[in-house]
């Protein structure tokens, strides 16, 4: 659904226009009476739809809004709801995580480090925290689940549309759950005059909210079947909110503990029947068959990028669109590609804003099924082409990741020149203001200080970040995508000893990538279908919840040295290339760069929930406070 806020602007408009018929009884035009608007089919729907740009939560799972960060002008971070909208989708807020998680750290340093959430910790964790925003969502559509059965509009297209609003109001509560277990559970519109343990409410179990979701999207799942408008949830939206709703709470039974009193956690006894719940709505969507792994162009490598930038793909479950328009005056457009590309991109800097570590360039496998980790050694002895290390990996790593010589059409060069150093008679120039014989000593993007020699290139369109796009791209962000119906699919198999179905769906996603297939179910294991997890929905929000999930952050993120490469050219392989660039490659020094994580993280066991904060239990004395913050 494009542009929300203004469909519901223009409706809106158009009923205060209408009603100044009456000189002598005017209306106030700037509001609409609650009576009207559930009195008028068009201004219902008009209602639903902003309830869609609402939720934060349908730009990215996983990073849905992101308090007291990035601001607009003369609005309130906290309260605002197009704040919120801005932080979370149009500039920084859709790859937050992948900056807190073990994929990558902030890129430029002119904002890597507020970035990396200063002054939003929680024992050195960063929090994401989302609470205000969806119950006021959840209020709204409450409303709208209460009062459009007995509305005007017609009963087909009511069902459909509350079926709509319980998927929003499922999908709020999901966002909220992951985050701080046990929520209260509002489902009715409250009023004043209710009774006071209605209005501040207990929390509810983390157990009944992860139920609650499962259930929902049970009972929805048929209706929403009649769905037609794309960016409206589907059947196979509902099986898939399900599906991963039920695949973490198996694993919270699986690795977490009961808390508070189960408050908090799951009896472990019951993992394998959310495991049980997440296979069977993910393979519901594999027999319905409306949806498969996109597999069109034999380039491997564009057609994983083309997953991402053609629009409507048969893979695509539900996706979060956006236009070609301007998010500053109003339009729908997002900022991805002009934060992530390398130059020309992003007010002169460098782009870049979130720097895979080689470590998870190292976790790209060869086609061949070799593991991906390098000999840090050896690499670091001697010259080298950069095809003789990395050729022949994964093609998924070329369309997700760029670095030194990536093919860029906006280049000068028509290439990424991340290259910091020139080595011409034995010696190393590194001075950013020397050369050589017209040749500079540091490469475009290397000017501005990146961290690790690597960028994010997955979702980049490579046609739209140059200095003025900020704000005006148009790709889609996908929310559900059939590649992860199936990683689910085979998690949860392989925790019920189904490893043949697991099997099944880890080659499928190998053979679309064009890396050979896992032999047998004897070689399949847990670590290896966690590890094509993270390969395949890199930068997609996804990795940072499950290393939560799986309650292993504590070992993946604290005290790590992440890494990064050094790429120094050097001059003569510059100057044979040059003449012969087909029979001469460039070569460089390699030089393995270390340092201490960005932001200093230091996940706790209590990180595993956020805060549910003092200010919240002082309003609500009836909210308990969550383990290790009191």
């Amino acid at each position: 659904m494009k542009n929300l806020r203004h469909i519901l602007l223009t409706a809106f408009a158009a009923l205060g226009i209408a009603s100044c018929t009456d000189i002598l009884d005017k209306e106030p035009l700037d509001m609409i009476s609650d009576a009207t608007v559930w009195k008028d089919p068009v201004l219902m729907d008009a209602y639903l739809a902003q309830q869609y740009d609402f939720t934060p939560v349908l730009v990215q799972d996983a990073n849905e809004c992101i308090t007291g960060s990035w601001t607009l002008p003369s609005v309130s971070a906290t309260t605002d709801f197009n704040a919120a909208m801005y932080r979370s989708d149009k500039l920084g807020g859709q790859f937050a995580t992948t900056v807190i998680s073990d994929e990558g750290t902030g890129g430029v340093p002119s904002g890597a480090e507020s970035y990396k959430w200063s002054g939003l910790t929680i024992g050195g964790a960063p929090i994401i925290d989302y609470y205000e925003l969806p119950y006021k969502t959840i209020r709204n559509l409450n409303e709208f689940i209460e009062k459009v059965p007995n509305s005007p509009m017609d009963p087909e297209t009511a069902e459909l549309r509350v079926s709509e609003a319980r998927f929003l109001r499922a999908f709020n509560y999901f966002c909220m759950v992951k985050r701080y277990g046990g929520i209260p559970l509002i489902t009715k519109v409250q009023k004043m005059d209710d009774p006071y343990e209605e209005l501040y409410p207990k929390r509810d179990s983390e157990k009944r909210i992860y139920d609650f979701i499962i259930s929902e999207m049970d009972d929805i799942a048929e209706p929403l079947s009649r769905t037609v408008d794309y960016g409206r949830p589907t059947k196979a939206a509902a099986l898939a909110l399900k599906c991963r709703a039920a695949l973490y709470a198996g694993s919270i039974a699986e690795y977490g503990k009961e808390q508070l009193n189960g408050l908090l956690g799951f009896p472990k006894s019951e993992a394998a029947d959310y495991y049980q719940a997440a296979f069977d709505a993910a393979d519901d969507i594999i027999q319905e068959g409306k949806h498969d792994l996109y597999d069109v162009n034999p380039d491997k490598v564009q057609n994983f990028k083309d997953v991402f930038l053609v629009e409507r793909n048969i893979e695509i479950i539900l996706a979060k669109q956006h236009t070609y328009s301007d998010f500053y005056s109003g339009g729908n457009g997002f900022s991805w590609s002009f934060c992530l590309a390398p130059l020309p991109n992003a007010w002169g800097l460098g782009g870049n804003y979130a720097a895979p570590y080689l470590e998870l360039v190292e976790a790209f496998e060869y086609v061949d099924g070799r593991p991906g980790t390098l000999d840090r050694k050896a690499i670091q002895q001697g010259l080298w082409a950069l095809d003789d290390i990395f050729g022949g990996k994964d093609p998924r790593f070329f369309a997700s990741i760029w670095m030194q010589d990536t093919p860029w059409p906006l280049a000068g060069t028509g290439k990424v020149e991340f290259y910091r150093g020139l080595i011409v008679n034995g010696n190393i120039i590194d001075s950013p203001t020397d050369g050589h014989e017209g040749l500079n000593s540091q490469g475009t993007q290397a000017a501005n200080g990146i961290r690790t020699g690597f960028g994010v290139l997955k979702m980049v369109d490579e046609t739209k970040p140059m200095p003025g796009d900020q704000g005006r791209e148009g790709q889609d962000y996908p929310v559900f995508r059939y590649a992860e119906v199936l990683l689910n699919y085979a998690e949860a198999a392989f925790k019920l000893n189904r490893t043949d179905k697991a099997l099944w769906a880890i080659n499928e996603i190998r053979e679309r990538a064009g890396i050979s297939k896992i032999n047998s179910v004897g070689d399949l294991t847990e670590e290896k279908i966690r590890h094509e997890r993270q390969v395949e929905l890199a930068f997609e929000g996804h990795r940072y919840w499950d290393l939560r999930r799986w309650r292993i952050a504590e070992e993946k993120l604290n005290g790590k040295n992440i890494s990064g490469l050094r790429y120094i050219l050097d001059y003569n392989s510059y100057v044979a290339h040059k003449a012969d660039p087909e029979h001469n490659k460039l070569k460089y020094q390699l030089e393995v760069t270390t340092q201490a994580q960005t932001g200093g993280m230091n996940f706790l066991e209590s990180n595993y929930y956020f805060p549910i904060s003092l200010t919240r239990t002082g309003v609500n004395q009836n909210l308990e406070e969550n383990p290790g913050y009191n």
